[in-house]
């Protein structure tokens, strides 16, 4: 008996048609190779463009030190990389050398802004954000912490812990020539340049709206390694001081 006609004329469409499609493909790469490379390109520019926009906003950025408040630990136009990893599952912690917001006009220097492609390298990530907006200390104290300058034997205290900032501070540099004492508000934070003599830092806005305490909310990220310059590569980490027993109340 002959095959059924609905036997022969099964059709194969989904074979057909891919073959075809790839033929096309095939022929539009012979027919135009630089057009079909150029659109491959701007795809994985794109995609790459993508994936940094999304690294800085919730991964780590880079960022020029903007002056030699935190010398010797930082540098002016050192590159820091603040990490923002760390404070989806920590709070921001003594000892921590953080990027943060101006909190209340601190930087009262107007300064040079950057221009249009600068901006554009800097908001895609292509480029270490510029000082604008953004100042780098050391966390002195957190919510709660009555942190007290100086003791008899010229140490910041916290809780009546004494700092022993040897390890971060200039050589012979006091720990302050401003005297303070101060009930730090939950939320906010004590913060201060390593080079001391030289930072405007929590101490100098004192008598400012917000007491010199800084936001939590302000803070961008923590800073954890010098990327730039080369040979100043290098971790941060936390001072063994701020592991203290006792300072944590």
């Amino acid at each position: 008996m002959a095959p059924s006609t609905a036997t022969r004329a099964r059709p194969r469409p989904v074979a057909g048609k891919a073959r075809r499609s790839k033929g096309r493909h095939r022929r539009l790469k012979q027919r135009n190779p630089l057009l079909s490379l150029l659109v491959e390109m701007s795809t994985v520019t794109v995609l790459a463009l993508v994936i940094t926009v999304v690294l800085r906003l919730f991964v780590a950025e880079a960022f020029y030190v903007p002056s030699e408040s935190m010398y010797d630990t930082l540098t002016k136009d050192d590159r820091i990389l603040a990490e923002k990893i760390s404070y989806l599952h920590r709070d921001v912690d003594r000892g921590d050398i953080i990027v943060f917001k101006d909190p209340d006009n601190w930087l009262d220097e107007a300064e040079p802004q950057p221009g249009t492609l600068r901006k554009v390298g800097e908001f895609v990530g292509i480029l270490p954000r510029s000082g604008e907006g953004h100042l780098v200390k050391r966390v002195i104290g957190i919510g709660g912490d009555r942190v007290i300058c100086c003791n008899k034997q010229g140490q910041i205290t916290v809780n009546g812990i004494p700092l022993d900032e040897r390890e971060y501070l200039l050589k012979d540099a006091k720990p302050s020539e401003v005297p303070f004492n101060v009930l730090v508000p939950p939320g906010h934070l004590w913060v201060m340049g390593d080079n001391r003599a030289e930072s405007a830092d929590s101490r100098a806005h004192m008598g400012g709206p917000g007491g010199g305490f800084v936001p939590v909310e302000n803070v961008v990220g923590r800073a954890c390694c010098v990327i730039w310059p080369s040979d100043r590569m290098t971790m941060l980490r936390p001072p063994e001081t701020f592991k203290k027993p006792g300072l944590k109340k």
